[in-house]
């Protein structure tokens, strides 16, 4: 059985497109993988946090990967095992600068202001690259912006390897849903759904009431023109393109079939539509966070659990790897 690892940061509640571009397939992973999923609040500190805010947005995640039916002992937070932070620091020393001068992710978000953000964003996909190889993981479920990190995690892993003399860190496979791997914003559609977009009317969160779904698919920007028929007729079109792609995706259908089902209606019947079967898939997610969020002290207990699990796991691969560059154990 492969062992598969994926993260997602804790830095605001999870959207439509975490969703239906990880969270849903991680669910399905569980069937036939090994899983570890990961908050990586590690990671949440490379931007700028709020103490308070990062602790109720690591349980609120947790609630919803939960409520989403993710396993509560596959589930853990980053920071509560080092070996992440152990092999991280490993891991710096092993990727090269010509490397990370090449990821594009920091380049968008550092932008002009480069010189004034961390170090720990700088070196993000070093820690990124220790997550997965803390595990020995071989797969890695991921949305097409993470690619070229993933690249990266491959070649610090090759090095590794070459530099000790060694085939111990093992070659990381990507994967990449094949459908809504990239939900666009309900406001633009040629922008990526995020959670740190200032308008919460751009995105869809998992714990959204049936009012509030229904109401933000209402107003979502949209073109004065009718649905069209063929998938051609929405290649200038980005937000009628998005919506479409949206309703393809979770009732798992294709864009073409969305497409001879509402082309040539207008906005209304389609929009409505969406809405009531967005309501249906995600209310009872929303519901059950809900009421997991009610008891703290559970999801803490979840948390700590999993984090065990990961250790047992991680621990005895890290210590390994710090003997093979000579630390003293």
């Amino acid at each position: 059985m492969q062992r598969v690892f994926s993260g997602i940061q804790p830095t605001g509640i999870p959207h439509l497109g975490n969703y239906l571009g990880a969270i849903r397939n991680w669910a399905t992973l569980q069937a036939d993988h090994d899983c570890l999923f990961c908050l990586v609040d590690m990671h949440s500190l490379t931007m700028p946090w709020s103490p308070q805010t990062l602790r109720e947005q690591t349980l609120g995640s947790a609630a919803c990967l939960l409520a989403a039916g993710i396993d509560p002992t596959r589930l853990y937070n980053q920071s509560a095992v080092s070996a992440h932070a152990r092999l991280g620091w490993i891991f710096n020393c092993v990727s090269r600068l010509g490397w990370l001068n090449r990821m594009t992710q920091f380049k968008d978000k550092a932008g002009k202001n480069r010189e004034n953000h961390s170090a720990g964003l700088y070196v993000y996909p070093n820690l990124m690259a220790a997550d997965i190889l803390a595990f020995h993981a071989t797969r890695v479920p991921v949305g097409d912006d993470q690619l070229q990190h993933l690249e990266l995690a491959n070649d610090i892993a090759q090095k590794f390897n070459h530099d000790m003399g060694v085939e111990f860190f093992p070659k990381i496979e990507p994967l990449v849903p094949p459908a809504a791997a990239r939900v666009m914003s309900l406001r633009d559609g040629t922008k990526k759904m995020s959670k740190s977009d200032p308008s919460a009317q751009s995105r869809i969160v998992l714990t959204d009431t049936a009012d509030e779904i229904a109401g933000k698919i209402r107003r979502a920007k949209t073109d004065s023109e009718p649905l069209p028929s063929e998938m051609a007729g929405l290649a200038e079109r980005p937000e009628a393109r998005n919506l479409v792609t949206i309703y393809a995706a979770v009732s798992e259908r294709t864009p073409a079939d969305i497409l001879s089902e509402f082309g040539g209606q207008g906005f209304g019947p389609f929009k409505n539509a969406l809405a009531e079967l967005l309501v249906q898939k995600l209310a009872p997610i929303a519901t059950e966070t809900s009421r997991l969020l009610q008891d703290e002290t559970h999801l803490l207990s979840v948390l700590r659990t999993g984090a065990e699990r990961a250790r047992s796991v991680a621990d005895p691969i890290v210590n390994e790897a710090e003997s093979l560059v000579g630390f003293l154990r």
